[in-house]
């Protein structure tokens, strides 16, 4: 679509707008019991992703946390999945399921530290923690982690558990991590030494270690979650090593690594858990939504909500979440301090300016399933759509932050907030509050 159309929305417009206006269901307050209610129509699926247009709004974070509890409490889901490094939500995971041991250190510590450390998160670990203490071990709800940053941490988890369980293998696991072990604090320059460099990669060794992990898993008679656990980090050095070299190449090729690699994640997850297994996925819109229907997927990225819908269908429902204005916490650039940041309110060529148009101030908008043909092709149209991650650059939000995105086909159902406020990261609480929770989460609550 060209910048001129852009700038001239589709005459049916008002139609649009009228139809969202009837099609729209208005949201209580996030702590009424009667939030999670219309949520119960997704309750048969395989996997529920819910996704947010940024890693710094409160409003997102809350209702992803409620509808959450209505899955898991009403519907028997029983593994949450965040778009998170899988050592540090492990963790988290153990705490949750009342497996860990007391005086672990504090989790998702490095940039973007707030994404996970905040209070929003805090309150729903404290939920999930009480939930599952009323539950058989066997059947507490899991916490797991999708991601590929955690490189240094995976590492030192397969050793871990091989120092524990054989020390022998644990010596072979050293000499073919010694590759990587001095890039594993900055594994960017690595990936720059070879794909530019010209120097040997470390891909051999580490597919090995993985390969003798995954052996080891097949032989064993057990359902070993500690095996499984170095299995997994197994898989993040693999994936990350291939990550850090993809990224000098096509930008999507690094992309398509990372989302492909949570979507395995995910199924190794699910296959661990066994019969009944069911996950609810957090995750940011553009891994959350079906790529294809976006600017993403037509420069050739694909995505893990697209890849969910190939593998499970019907059974995988993708739900969206948007806002005009409000603030989000977000930084300037990588690495940066963190910032209460104004947002700016939406643009006239956007979704999110129909869903502003339509007058309500916090609403579901289901198109899916019989009945809903009519909503499904007004949303058909390519529409401009924000993103906003751990960055955002108001002063070139049109570049830096907006992408074309056919809704309808992008996501099952979008969540509308009109104005937002930004999460509390833990960090920025009182000092006395800061020593018993940011310093020790999660596992000082």
């Amino acid at each position: 679509m060209s910048s001129a159309a852009l700038r001239h929305p589709p005459r049916s417009d008002g139609a649009l707008i009228q139809l969202l206006r009837h099609s729209a269901e208005p949201l209580p307050d996030f702590d009424a019991e009667e939030f999670g209610v219309p949520f119960s129509r997704y309750g048969d699926a395989r996997v529920v992703l819910i996704g947010e247009a940024s890693h710094g709004t409160s409003e997102f974070y809350r209702a992803r946390a409620a509808i959450t509890r209505r899955l898991i409490e009403q519907h028997g889901f029983n593994v949450v999945a965040i778009e998170g490094d899988w050592p540090d939500a492990a963790r988290i995971d153990r705490h949750v399921r009342h497996q860990d041991s007391p005086g672990e250190n504090a989790v998702f510590t490095r940039f973007p530290s707030w994404m996970w450390r905040n209070h929003e998160t805090l309150e729903f670990v404290r939920w999930l923690h009480q939930h599952n203490a009323t539950l058989a071990a066997d059947e507490r709800v899991e916490f797991r982690g999708l991601d590929i940053y955690s490189l240094r941490a995976s590492m030192e988890a397969v050793l871990g558990y091989l120092d524990d369980s054989d020390p022998a293998q644990a010596a072979q696991a050293r000499q073919r991590y010694a590759c990587l072990t001095p890039w594993q604090d900055d594994p960017a320059s690595y990936g720059e030494r070879v794909e530019w460099g010209g120097k040997d990669s470390c891909e051999a060794a580490v597919i090995e270690q993985l390969g003798e992990l995954l052996w080891a898993r097949l032989e064993s008679l057990e359902r070993d979650d500690g095996l499984f656990d170095a299995a997994q980090n197994a898989r993040v050095v693999r994936a990350a090593e291939q990550y850090y070299r993809l990224m000098y190449r096509a930008s999507a090729s690094s992309w398509n690594l990372r989302d492909n690699h949570m979507f395995d994640t995910l199924k190794q997850v699910l296959k661990h858990r066994g019969r009944g297994a069911k996950a609810v996925v957090w995750a940011h819109n553009s891994h959350i939504g079906d790529a294809a229907a976006t600017a993403m997927g037509w420069r050739g990225e694909f995505n893990l909500g697209q890849l969910c819908r190939i593998g499970w269908g019907d059974d995988a429902v993708l739900i969206g979440m948007g806002t005009d204005r409000g603030e989000v916490a977000a930084a300037d650039d990588w690495g940066g301090a963190l910032q209460i940041k104004p947002v700016l309110p939406s643009r006239p060529d956007s979704w999110e300016q129909r869903f502003l148009h339509a007058g309500l101030p916090a609403a579901l908008v289901d198109w899916r399933g019989a009945g809903k043909a009519t909503l499904r092709h007004a949303l058909s149209e390519p529409l401009l759509q924000r993103a906003i991650g751990v960055i955002y650059r108001p002063q070139t939000e049109l570049r830096s932050h907006y992408y074309e995105a056919v809704l309808g086909e992008q996501f099952d159902a979008y969540l509308w907030f009109e104005s937002t406020t930004a999460i509390s990261p833990l960090a920025a609480l009182a000092e006395d509050e800061q020593s018993h929770e940011a310093e020790t989460f999660p596992f000082g609550i």
